[in-house]
């Protein structure tokens, strides 16, 4: 993959992509359906994700396209491949919460090499530039500047959780650290306060699907960070079957895991 070619146009089919969500967002009211799985769905979703659908298989026709809302894509196999998530936080949408993002990674032997995160209402862009370094993008001039994440204080860690899914064993396993703050958020957002060193902790012990994360944790490891299985601390790997992920954390470096 030529990532100086992929890099724009994944950042630019997210903007393209936030545009459609907040037109549906402004708006006073909106359906809202159910998926298969309980999940709600409008609009929005399926319009972003066929502005992004369209665009990569245009620009990359060769590569496997994976997408959240695309049901016939959750079949397919490949160590290497484009994943999709055209509105992750579609309960933040509904409930008009602002956190809610659009997510396009690609991803090669496991690993998520680059992504783009935009959340459009609160008008924050994360992406990996060619290079794999993560930068965050001002909307109003286009300057980048750099993302790093945190150097931790295991006396005092900063840490996110998950705002529509956070439990009581969630809040069991952060009781565990010496936490000087902590904060929900939705979306894959919280991958991105980690890789800005706003938070320095985020662990989810829920069930959530490569798409949901993918593009966060190429926007986290550009960072310096990683995203960690809860069972055994290794590297959380991509294209598995079903495309379900375990329970995980996503850490700067140096948090000392419980």
């Amino acid at each position: 993959m030529d990532f100086h070619r992929l890099v724009p146009v994944i950042r630019q089919l997210a903007l393209e992509a936030g545009e459609k969500i907040m037109e549906v967002y402004e708006r006073p009211d909106f359906e809202v359906k159910s998926k298969g799985d309980s999940s709600p769905v409008t609009e929005a979703d399926e319009a972003a994700d066929a502005l992004i659908s369209a665009g990569l298989r245009r620009e990359f026709p060769d590569v496997v396209l994976i997408t959240e809302e695309q049901a016939a894509s959750h079949g397919l196999r490949a160590k290497t491949f484009l994943i999709v998530d055209p509105l992750d936080g579609t309960k933040e949408f509904v409930q008009r919460r602002g956190d809610f993002t659009v997510n396009i990674a690609y991803v090669q032997d496991g690993v998520p090499l680059r992504g783009v995160v935009y959340a459009p209402a609160q008008q924050r862009l994360f992406y990996t530039l060619p290079d794999g370094a993560a930068v965050e993008e001002s909307l109003k001039d286009g300057s980048q500047r750099p993302i790093r994440v945190s150097t931790p204080d295991n006396t005092a860690l900063m840490v996110v959780a998950s705002k529509s899914h956070r439990d009581q064993a969630t809040e069991d396993y952060i009781g565990r650290y010496a936490v000087k703050d902590s904060r929900s958020a939705g979306s894959s957002l919280k991958f991105c306060l980690v890789a800005t060193g706003e938070a320095d902790l985020y662990p989810r012990l829920g069930r959530t699907m490569e798409w949901d994360t993918a593009a966060g944790d190429a926007v986290l490891r550009g960072a310096g960070g990683q995203v960690v299985r809860f069972d055994d601390h290794a590297p959380l790997a991509y294209g598995k079957p079903g495309w379900d992920n375990p329970f995980f954390i996503a850490l700067a470096p140096g948090v000392v895991l419980k």
